[in-house]
């Protein structure tokens, strides 16, 4: 089984892209972040006609997220608007499938950190710890993957240095990511392959990917039973690349049967 992660940075600008990428590798599940439409269904009907069904949660200009499947979406559940406080972002999309319940998440990205987004930030993090942890307590076969929005190690970072104390790389957003990991996930893509970089984002800017500028900022990680599954993951970088490409690029991660 290939589940996939992808920030696509927009559905209408990148739809050909994503059409041709699926056609080409056929992914089982496909999380993607930053949809940018607040009703893209219509769009995602050539998906549909390769055999996807497919859950949204649009929000117009900005966030969104989504969820393609070759087997049937189940229990699908979008944000947090059934526990109480809703979240006016479309950032969250769960639902099951091939026995897994999936969740795509796109966190917050902070902007800096001083700025009331930042505060936004650590709380959302908090709040989706909070409902994994309630979650995972009945779940054994989970899933959590998208764009975190951080960068866990030194290694996951061009220059760390140069980073540390900036939005993406703080302490704090790593001790909020490192409080998700211990409601009881796993990192499998560092579990098999615990050394090395293995970047997922380049900025647009200064050149970042001709120049290898990038961080590991999106992330899949599951509970232990899934994670022992996992057999590789890749990044596919020749999708960064080419006309109009997203500033991220597909991870996949593989699972042998359960």
């Amino acid at each position: 089984m290939k589940l996939v992660t992808w920030n696509i940075n927009g559905i209408k600008a990148r739809h050909a892209r994503v059409l041709a990428w699926v056609q080409a590798k056929r992914p089982d599940v496909l999380c993607l972040q930053e949809l940018k439409s607040e009703d893209a269904s219509a769009l995602f009907e050539p998906f549909r006609a390769l055999g996807y069904d497919v859950a949204l949660f649009g929000q117009k200009a900005y966030n969104g997220v989504g969820i393609l499947s070759r087997q049937p979406l189940a229990d699908v559940r979008r944000g947090f608007a059934d526990e109480g406080e809703s979240d006016p972002q479309a950032r969250l999309l769960t639902a099951t499938a091939f026995g897994l319940r999936v969740t795509c998440a796109y966190f917050p990205n902070g902007e800096s950190t001083t700025s009331d987004k930042f505060r936004y930030k650590l709380s959302w993090m908090k709040r989706l710890r909070d409902r994994l942890a309630a979650d995972l307590r009945e779940r054994r076969e989970a899933v959590l993957c998208g764009d975190f929005n951080v960068a866990p190690e030194d290694v996951d970072v061009h220059d760390p240095k140069a980073w540390r104390g900036q939005v993406l790389f703080t302490d704090e957003e790593k001790a909020a990511l490192a409080a998700i990991r211990e409601a009881g996930l796993v990192d499998v893509v560092r579990r098999v392959q615990p050394e090395g970089q293995l970047f997922t984002w380049w900025d647009y800017r200064m050149r970042g990917f001709p120049r290898n500028l990038g961080l590991r900022i999106d992330h899949v990680y599951a509970t232990p039973p899934v994670a022992e599954r996992v057999v590789a993951a890749e990044v596919d970088r020749e999708e960064r690349g080419g006309e109009t490409p997203s500033d991220h690029a597909p991870l996949t991660v593989e699972l042998r049967e359960g």
